[in-house]
């Protein structure tokens, strides 16, 4: 009777330190430090981009599907402008919107990337996922850049590929 004390209690011990891991895609950087005042929004462009991510793939058929880890990197091109993004916001394959990163303007200061990752675990947005970026850049400054890497290790096997993407507005 002692030992199934001593084991049951040994069992509820071990499973009560392990903790559920938490999705960081859910809980992004802490955009508040990066929070930015637009005085002079008439004096920018405004730009609107698409990106689209996958954070699953098909895999030998359509009944069978592989996570993977996004990386989307957030660029700011110039070499001399500080950029603004006033949204960067994150939907399902069906168009759904799952969630906006930030609800105020941030900057990037010039050459700067910032990144969000979509945690392999993290599969709501499923295969046809998207973000939508908007923008405002002072004129004849070089548009940012976002682009997308997904991959996923198994074993001794790699999988990657990049997406970029394309000015909508």
């Amino acid at each position: 009777m002692k030992k199934c004390i001593l084991l049951f209690s040994v069992i509820v011990l071990v499973a009560s330190c392990v903790q559920e891991k938490e999705i960081s895609s859910i809980n992004p950087e802490n955009w508040t430090r990066r929070k930015a005042t637009i005085k002079t929004m008439d004096s920018l462009e405004h730009g609107k981009s698409y990106l689209s991510i996958y954070s699953q793939i098909y895999s030998s058929s359509e009944h069978k599907t592989h996570n993977l880890t996004a990386m989307v990197s957030l660029r700011n091109t110039s070499d001399i402008d500080t950029i603004y993004l006033t949204k960067a916001e994150y939907f399902d394959t069906h168009g759904v919107s799952l969630r906006n990163y930030f609800n105020h303007p941030i900057y990037l200061a010039p050459l700067e990337t910032v990144e969000i990752i979509i945690d392999e675990m993290d599969v709501e947005g499923g295969t046809g996922s998207n973000f939508i970026f908007e923008w405002h850049a002072p004129k004849n400054s070089p548009e940012p850049l976002f682009e997308g890497v997904m991959n996923s290790t198994v074993g001794q096997q790699g999988l990657s590929f990049t997406t970029q993407s394309r000015r909508i507005n």
